[in-house]
């Protein structure tokens, strides 16, 4: 494409083209100024969060503009350990944010982005922002439905990714997200690469769990465990030891260091 910068990355095995790319009004790329993105921040900009704890290995940096209260009241969520959460809002001041270059952001680790009660205009503005800078981003959410409606601001570089704990539904953790068949089916009409996240692994059925991601057909499956002593349902050794060796046989599997828990004998 003519006017646009590229550069080679590895994540996870694999080089993954990235390029310094800014949109025009009519859809159109434009060059972007490399050089100017690696001076480091200007005066007032935000910095990004470097990725922590039981963050994606592949993952450097966090970036939330969504703050506060997820929609979603997952049981689990991570956030409630930082106690009762603020009323759901949009940080502009995030968007002065220098995101840099040949990063791996995940855009929304806080808060699900794309839930049913998100404001359309907080995504776009989201997404125009992430498309300045020369990076490769991370979008996951628990409503895949909605990602149909961007499509077209998501970069097809972009890592787009769905979480299907489980393929059964317990109503009193995972509160107000769509069914986990209802998320599969939505996410199998996402136009460009997949990514699937079963964290935390609940108990599930293994031919049914089997066949839900065969319908995600995702080019990557990351698999965790819960991290925060949440007392879910979770599956036997042997039953998620067979569940990594089938998927193992049809698509790239990155097991978080949080599985030993499940999977190791000590």
């Amino acid at each position: 494409m003519p006017g646009v910068t590229c550069a080679l990355f590895p994540v996870i095995g694999m080089f993954i083209l990235t390029s310094g790319r800014t949109w025009s009004s009519d859809g159109s790329v434009i060059l972007m100024d490399q050089e100017a993105l690696n001076t480091g921040l200007k005066h007032g900009e935000m910095g990004l969060n470097e990725s922590k704890g039981n963050m994606y290995s592949w993952v450097t940096h966090t970036w939330n503009t969504v703050k506060g209260a997820c929609p979603h009241g997952c049981s689990y969520c991570y956030m409630k350990r930082f106690g009762k959460q603020s009323e759901l809002h949009f940080d502009k001041k995030e968007l002065e944010t220098n995101l840099g270059c040949d990063n791996v952001i995940f855009v929304g680790s806080s808060c699900d982005m794309f839930a049913k009660d998100i404001p359309e205009n907080w995504i776009i503005r989201t997404l125009f922002h992430a498309q300045e800078y020369p990076n490769n981003y991370l979008y996951q959410t628990k409503n895949p439905a909605r990602l149909i409606e961007f499509a077209h601001e998501l970069f097809y570089l972009d890592r787009v990714c769905t979480t299907i704990e489980t393929n059964r539904f317990y109503p009193k953790i995972m509160g107000n997200t769509p069914k986990p068949e209802e998320r599969a089916t939505a996410f199998s009409k996402y136009p460009f690469n997949r990514f699937l996240t079963i964290e935390p692994v609940m108990d599930f059925d293994i031919d049914e769990m089997i066949e839900l991601v065969k319908l995600c057909n995702p080019v990557q499956v990351n698999i965790g465990a819960d991290s925060g002593n949440n007392h879910l349902p979770e599956p036997s050794r042997e039953k998620l030891l067979t569940f990594i060796g089938t998927l193992s046989e049809f698509t790239q599997i990155d097991q978080k260091r949080n599985l030993d828990r499940l999977i190791k004998t000590w």
